[in-house]
């Protein structure tokens, strides 16, 4: 299936997400207290996974889920630049939250049951579903022709549990980050890179010799990661998104980081159904 008529076959459910959201934004509970006593947020985003989170040129924090931090601490503090940003890996972002080193996870993050057990999720914001891209000439044509093959992918990732778990017979090279992954793959080390089709999308839209598979497998939702038993916090953050799907805040922020001829793909994960898992 070509990444177009993905995007189509997307495009039939009409059910958007915000058309989902469990609280409507006039109904947005109080800032809890010890968010403002704190003044300040600290929120875990992705470096390296534009454009979601990634560091631009001059090294300021930039992309969507960026954007999605600075309104909330817009919303609960009075201001966007009451937040401050710590760079979190696939391995180390869970960790990172447990540990305290920051308040929550804007950071690519699926839910999953393995992650359920040991922090929270607010509503989803977006769906996402994993993808991999090999090389324009490669035989590969679909998942399962991955069997016996090499596949770069990051620590930590749902891709590498799902291969773990469905495609044993795939020897994963697992790596710190995604441009350590991508480097990988390019350097022909490995046969394929796995990876969030959104990213995909833009790997393969710069890279002339890469093509995706368009076997779209791992459909889950991303949503905010908080600690457990922090509910007064999980339900603010629940309602800020609400608030943005009503504000179509989502739409903005892709048009303002998402190159035009990609922007189609990006708009249907925050605004559309989730497809059904075909694998």
């Amino acid at each position: 299936m070509s990444f177009k008529s993905l995007v189509s076959v997307v495009a039939l459910s009409c059910v958007s997400l915000a058309g989902m959201a469990k609280v409507h934004a006039a109904q947005m509970p109080p800032v809890p207290e010890e968010i403002k006593d704190a003044g300040q947020l600290r929120a875990g985003v992705r470096c390296d996974q534009p454009p979601y989170g990634f560091q631009n040129g001059n090294g300021d924090f930039a992309g969507v889920e960026v954007e999605m931090s600075r309104q909330i601490a817009l919303w609960a503090l009075g201001s966007k630049d009451k937040v401050t940003f710590t760079c979190v890996t696939a391995e180390n972002r869970v960790p990172q939250l447990l540990g305290r080193k920051v308040d929550f996870l804007i950071a690519t993050l699926g839910v999953t049951p393995e992650r359920q057990r040991v922090i929270d999720f607010t509503q989803p914001y977006r769906w996402g579903a994993s993808d991999v891209v090999v090389k324009k000439d490669s035989p590969i044509k679909s998942i399962k022709d991955l069997d016996g093959k090499t596949l770069s992918t990051l620590k930590g990732s749902v891709q590498a549990k799902w291969f773990e778990d469905h495609m044993p017979g795939v020897k994963t090279l697992r790596m710190n980050s995604a441009a350590d992954a991508l480097q990988t793959f390019r350097q022909g080390r490995a046969d394929a890179y796995t990876h969030d089709a959104a990213t995909l999308v833009v790997v393969a839209a710069n890279d002339g010799d890469a093509r995706l598979i368009n076997e779209p497998f791992q459909i889950s939702d991303a949503a905010i990661g908080v600690r457990k038993n922090d509910e007064a916090f999980r339900d603010y953050l629940s309602a800020a998104i609400a608030r943005m799907h009503e504000e179509k805040l989502f739409r903005v922020w892709v048009q303002q980081y998402v190159p035009q001829n990609i922007q189609s793909y990006y708009l249907s994960v925050f605004e559309q159904a989730k497809p059904e898992e075909k694998l």
